[in-house]
């Protein structure tokens, strides 16, 4: 499969393992990881400069984003404090930093930010995602602007619920890289 977009993944807090999907995907595909200071009790500010330092050395309109669990807070921090026009961002499980389950190291995820991206969006979510409930997750996709794919009981779209490899996934990036 090839991409003609610039991919640039942003793990979650504890950042992605080495079997997660999105480690894989940068080892098969060449995608580059936004690399953080501090990926176990993060400060969403530092992690949304460092998305837009990352971001400023490419041409937004060649990349794509994509998240997966915390980090979508600070993405969408990021899309609210720069409107930087990437060319799409896949948000995966965002977790609800509202939510009694966040991680209480995290510092300054809550609140969500609700408002329209200024890029095309995808927001996958799972019925059985312990890190959001569906509910949640479907406001977050309506704030955002974000079509909602729910893929059923996946967890929370990891390697502990069995996500490895995801070829699903890659098929729903591949919408946002034509």
């Amino acid at each position: 499969m090839q991409f003609q977009s610039t991919i640039l993944t942003l793990p979650g807090i504890g950042g992605s393992g080495p079997q997660h999907w999105q480690s894989l995907w940068e080892k098969e595909y060449g995608f580059t990881r936004i690399e953080q200071q501090e990926w176990e009790t993060p400060f969403r500010d530092e992690w949304v400069a460092n998305i837009q330092k990352t971001v400023s050395k490419y041409d937004p309109k060649k990349v794509i984003l994509v998240g997966h669990s915390a980090v979508c807070s600070a993405l969408a921090k990021w899309a609210e404090r720069y409107q930087t026009k990437v060319k799409a961002a896949l948000l995966v499980a965002p977790a609800d930093p509202e939510a009694q389950t966040f991680p209480q190291g995290a510092i300054g995820f809550a609140p969500m930010p609700l408002f329209k991206l200024p890029f095309p969006s995808i927001v996958v979510a799972s019925s059985n995602d312990f890190c959001a409930n569906i509910d949640r997750a479907k406001h977050f996709a309506h704030a955002w602007g974000s079509e909602l794919i729910n893929i059923g009981e996946a967890g929370h779209i990891n390697i502990s619920s069995g996500y490895g490899q995801w070829d699903e996934g890659l098929e729903i990036l591949k919408k946002l890289d034509s």
